[in-house]
């Protein structure tokens, strides 16, 4: 095993991190935890350390891959997820790794059968029972994506908030030439793609929508989604991948995101800021955290305030939108805080154990079936 010592005081990381079973890391579509996982694996090997990541088996991430789940689980499975959680740590207490870093609640409870330092992220919005439920684990360092988030969390110990980044350069700037609007994201009612279409349609301006509601919505995709994908002007792309989501945002005036709910984060305000396309958003969660008021796009209260906006978004400063957001949100400066982090929890649990105290776990033998580098 690497030295601890040498970890704390800034030597080259072995990270184990523990993405999901519900999504490919990063996903083809859908998936934000998945996403963040996968850029962070990159970033991490990008700045010398030696991330494994134990995701699906389809999984095309940075680093070693390990998993035991061959292909994503959807909609997501409590059994499946917690087979896998449980393969990745017993794969962790047999190896060298110097700092754990999970991403999902079942993942949690395992810190105390395995001898390793844990970070955990909090991905999701405020839920009590969670809550609770980190509370008993106060041993981990908790990590809030907003501060917002952590402010509406009192119960969970977290430690660091560190918001996303990408990979800025595989974001291209874009003109919004097409002059429509975009919506993209899941079809909930607390994301508000009905609001998006009416904000558009009152302002005159045609709107492009990517995503799809999934089965827990459907009731609401019928009553509030359906009619208006009829409307005139109105067109939905389905869920999109990688590529078309790009040509969707460079091509858009604006981005609507009137979202009705504490959104922890919202990782598609930065995608668009990021080629350059400005962000309308109704407040909640993290949205005053991530727009930059006039520059990266604007908040607004109603439909008739994003109505108006959006009439006046044809003389908006893309160049300077994209410089910010290429400055905020790149992934290497969510990979160095996180190393931070890493660093402080490593040398926190070395002084935190009992003199001569040896690690739980034997020798790093060879990787079982699933691993692959």
């Amino acid at each position: 095993m690497s030295d601890v010592n040498e970890a704390s005081a800034g030597g080259p990381l072995e990270i184990a991190l523990v993405s999901t079973s519900a999504v490919s890391t990063p996903p083809d579509t859908y998936g934000g935890t998945e996403l963040i996982v996968s850029e962070l694996a990159r970033e991490l090997l990008e700045l010398g350390h030696q991330p494994t990541v134990f995701a699906t088996g389809d999984s095309g991430c940075a680093g070693v891959l390990r998993w035991t789940i061959d292909r994503p689980t959807w909609p997501p499975e409590t059994l499946t997820e917690l087979r896998h959680v449980a393969f990745a740590w017993t794969e962790i207490a047999a190896s060298p790794f110097d700092v754990v870093h999970v991403n999902h609640p079942l993942a949690v409870p395992f810190c105390r059968l395995v001898e390793r330092p844990t970070v955990a992220t909090v991905h999701h919005d405020r839920d009590e029972s969670l809550a609770r439920h980190y509370a008993q684990y106060p041993e981990n360092a908790y990590v809030a994506i907003s501060e917002r988030q952590r402010e509406l969390s009192p119960r969970v110990p977290f430690c660091a908030v560190i918001r996303h980044g990408l990979a800025v350069d595989r974001y291209p700037a874009g003109s919004g030439d097409g002059g429509y609007c975009a919506f993209l994201g899941r079809f909930a009612p607390e994301k508000g793609p009905h609001l998006a279409i009416d904000a558009a349609r009152r302002a005159g301006k045609p709107i492009r929508l990517a995503g799809d509601a999934h089965p827990a919505e459907r009731a609401y995709f019928d009553r509030e989604l359906a009619p208006r994908l009829g409307e005139p002007g109105v067109a939905w792309l389905g869920e999109v991948d990688e590529a078309r989501k790009l040509a969707l945002l460079v091509g858009a005036a604006c981005l609507l995101f009137p979202i009705q709910w504490e959104e922890p984060f919202g990782l598609v305000m930065i995608e668009a800021m990021l080629v350059g396309t400005p962000v309308v958003a109704f407040p909640g969660g993290s949205v005053a955290e991530v727009i930059d008021e006039g520059i990266t796009g604007y908040v607004v209260r109603s439909i008739d305030e994003m109505a108006a906006r959006v009439r006046a978004v044809d003389g908006f400063d893309r160049t300077r939108c994209r410089e910010r957001a290429r400055e905020r949100w790149n992934a290497s400066r969510m990979a160095r805080e996180h190393v931070e982090l890493y660093r402080r929890v490593v040398a926190a649990h070395r002084r935190s154990r009992p003199r001569g105290a040896g690690e739980m776990g034997g020798d790093h033998g060879d990787a079982g079936a699933g691993t692959e580098r």
